[in-house]
C-alpha cells in the first residue's frame, strides 16, 4: 500500500507531477477501470507535461519580453489592420525560424509591432525556441558598457547574440547609430545570416533605416543582410493602446 513517504520519495526523485497524478488515480474511483498499461500512460504524460511547461516557463523568462503574457491568441484582427490571422498562425508555427529567416514588422507608433513581434516570440518558446527580445537602443548600451568593461564580456554578449535561435530587435533605428556599434550590428547580422531567425519591429521601412547608420558602407552591408529576403508584415490600423484603454473603460 502507498503511503505519504513513497509520494514524498516520487517528490525527491523530481517526479512530482506523477505523484500527484498516482494521488489522484488512487483517490478517484474513475480510474479504477482503467488496465496497469493505461494508468502507466496517463502517469508518463503527466511526467512530460509538466516538464515541458516548467521548460516553456524557464525559455518565456530567458527571453526578457516586455509583455510575458503576449500571445498569438490574444492578437485582435480589427479592420484595417492589415493583419490575416492565418498567416499569423502559420509564422506561429516557427518554420520561418526553423529555416533561419528574417521577418520585419512595420508599423507607426501604437498599431501593436511590439505586441505582434513578442506574442511570436512566445509561441517560439512553446516550441522550445530559445528567444532574445530586446531594443536596439539596448544592445547598443549593453555592449558599449561590456566594452568598456577590463574582461571578456563584451565577446560573451557578442557571442549571446549572434547565437541565440531567435533574436527579436524591437524599436529598430527609432535613434541613430554610430560607426562603432553600427559594426556590433553588422557582425551579428552577419554571423546570423542564414544560421539563425531574427524578428524586427520598426517604425520606419528599410530604405529610411539607411540614414540612421553612421558610414555608407556600414549601412550597405547591414542592410543587405537585413532587408533582402525578408519577410514583411506591414501593420495599419488604429492605434491599439488608445483601442484597448477604452475597452478598458467600457
Amino acid at each position: 500500500m502507498l503511503t505519504e513517504e513513497h509520494f514524498a520519495m516520487l517528490t525527491s526523485f523530481r517526479i512530482r507531477a506523477m505523484a500527484d497524478k498516482l494521488r489522484e488515480m488512487i483517490d478517484d474511483p474513475s480510474y479504477d477501470s482503467l488496465t496497469f498499461e493505461e494508468r502507466m500512460e496517463m502517469l508518463i504524460d503527466a511526467e512530460a507535461s509538466a516538464r515541458r511547461d516548467r521548460k516553456i516557463s524557464k525559455l518565456v523568462r530567458q527571453a526578457r519580453f516586455k509583455l510575458p503574457s503576449a500571445c498569438v491568441e490574444d492578437v485582435l484582427y480589427l479592420p484595417g489592420r492589415k493583419l490575416d490571422k492565418d498567416r499569423v498562425t502559420r509564422y506561429a508555427e516557427c518554420r520561418w525560424v526553423d529555416e533561419c529567416e528574417v521577418m520585419v514588422v512595420i508599423s507607426k507608433t501604437g498599431c501593436g509591432k511590439s505586441y505582434l513581434c513578442q506574442a511570436l516570440g512566445n509561441a517560439a518558446c512553446r516550441k522550445l525556441i530559445p528567444v532574445r527580445y530586446t531594443r536596439l537602443a539596448d544592445i547598443c548600451d549593453d555592449l558599449n558598457r561590456s566594452r568598456a568593461a577590463a574582461d571578456d564580456s563584451y565577446y560573451q554578449k557578442m557571442d549571446e547574440y549572434k547565437t541565440v535561435r531567435l533574436l527579436i530587435i524591437d524599436d529598430f533605428m527609432t535613434t541613430p547609430i554610430e560607426t562603432r556599434n553600427a559594426i556590433d550590428l553588422f557582425e551579428i547580422m552577419e554571423a546570423r545570416e542564414h544560421r539563425r531567425a531574427t524578428l524586427i519591429a520598426s517604425q520606419l521601412e528599410p530604405n529610411e533605416w539607411y540614414l540612421r547608420i553612421e558610414g555608407e558602407l556600414m549601412a550597405d552591408s547591414i542592410l543587405n543582410r537585413i532587408a533582402t529576403g525578408a519577410r514583411y508584415i506591414d501593420l495599419d490600423g488604429p492605434n491599439m493602446r488608445e483601442y484597448l484603454a477604452k475597452e478598458k473603460e467600457a
